[in-house]
């Protein structure tokens, strides 16, 4: 195609996941009630842990962090799906696209990389208990999460700016709900080579080696629980361990599979329908898989809704709330197992 012809788009069509007209209402009340459980649940969550002194800890604060990124993450995407249902309009700006693939971008990685955070804490809880406080103290895990978003937001500018370096010929249809990076240099009419290429080292890179630290950790989480001399602390364990694999495994499984299987047999359909399983359902599920199942949440909920008012100040705790058990506990004398079926108690 001639230099001529390459043009800077005014607007991107976003097609959506259907183009149905009788199945837009269902979508719109679908996504919207969607969003509103992630946020509301997500929201509810960081009140909690904001209001309650004693879930002042690290493995709380990773929470924070995760439920914030997963609000931001799903806002990218479902608000402006939702305007275009309801406005029966498929449009959005060059510069909208750009903005909505960056932030979407942004806070992908960030739940990536502190969902790999909230897993090394997770194992030095539970194979390091009697260190715990010391390594996770609150300079590293603000140094982690500062880490994680600094990363996070290279990698958005970066794949923003070789975005912009695309031309595009007019009329773009976009097959997805949101300005998603893979279809978007798809459609480019200029060479995208390099572009191609960025994106399969940056997905190995932030996809594939925290993943793998992620299993290397739980591996090794496996090994220490099955020292646990108690049959009911091994099944609360391993049935908290199997949790949170499953949110990993269905984040990492569906977004891997989108941005690593482009070649000739991909669909778009089914990667609008995978995209809809790690950009909404996985932030929605958050609150209840990682939070509303744990006591210490509950707990803390309940005195923020019921009495507020007269909530105990705030008292003075370590960083990490393990306790210890006492030689009369089932652990005798067994402090370094006891100490990892009380972190797991906890989780």
């Amino acid at each position: 195609m001639a230099a001529g012809n390459l043009t800077r788009v005014l607007e991107f069509l976003l097609l959506g996941l259907s183009e149905a007209p009788e199945l837009q209402p269902l979508l719109f009340g679908l996504f919207l009630s969607m969003y509103l459980v992630t946020v509301l649940g997500n929201l509810l969550i960081i009140l909690a842990v904001s209001s309650d002194s004693r879930l002042h800890t690290p493995m709380y604060f990773f929470l924070c962090n995760l439920s914030l990124a997963d609000i931001c993450f799903t806002s990218t995407t479902i608000p402006k799906m939702l305007v275009n249902i309801q406005a029966h309009s498929k449009a959005i700006a060059y510069a909208g696209c750009i903005a909505q693939m960056g932030f979407f971008m942004l806070f992908a990685v960030l739940d990536d990389l502190l969902l790999t955070v909230m897993a090394y804490d997770r194992f030095v809880a539970i194979c390091h208990p009697l260190h715990y406080t010391v390594i996770m103290n609150p300079r590293l895990c603000g140094l982690l999460v500062l880490l994680s978003w600094i990363i996070s937001a290279l990698h958005s500018l970066l794949q923003s700016l070789m975005v912009l370096r695309l031309s595009f010929c007019s009329d773009l249809e976009i097959p997805h709900f949101f300005c998603e990076l893979n279809q978007m240099t798809q459609l480019a009419r200029s060479e995208n080579f390099l572009n191609g290429l960025v994106i399969f080292l940056a997905t190995g890179l932030l996809g594939g080696g925290p993943l793998a630290g992620i299993l290397y950790s739980y591996s090794k989480i496996v090994s220490s629980i099955r020292a646990i001399p108690s049959a009911q602390g091994k099944y609360k364990a391993f049935s908290t361990c199997a949790s949170h694999l499953s949110v990993v495994s269905l984040f990492y499984g569906t977004s891997l599979g989108v941005y690593l299987s482009s070649a000739a047999t991909h669909s778009s359909q089914s990667s609008a329908v995978a995209s809809v399983m790690y950009a909404v359902v996985t932030p929605m599920l958050n609150p209840f898989i990682y939070s509303l199942r744990n006591r210490d949440i509950k707990g803390a909920l309940k005195r923020f809704a019921v009495v507020a008012a007269l909530q105990e100040p705030a008292s003075v705790h370590t960083w990490p709330h393990l306790s210890t058990c006492q030689p009369s506990t089932e652990c005798g004398a067994q402090s370094s197992t006891c100490s990892i079926s009380t972190a797991w108690e906890r989780v």
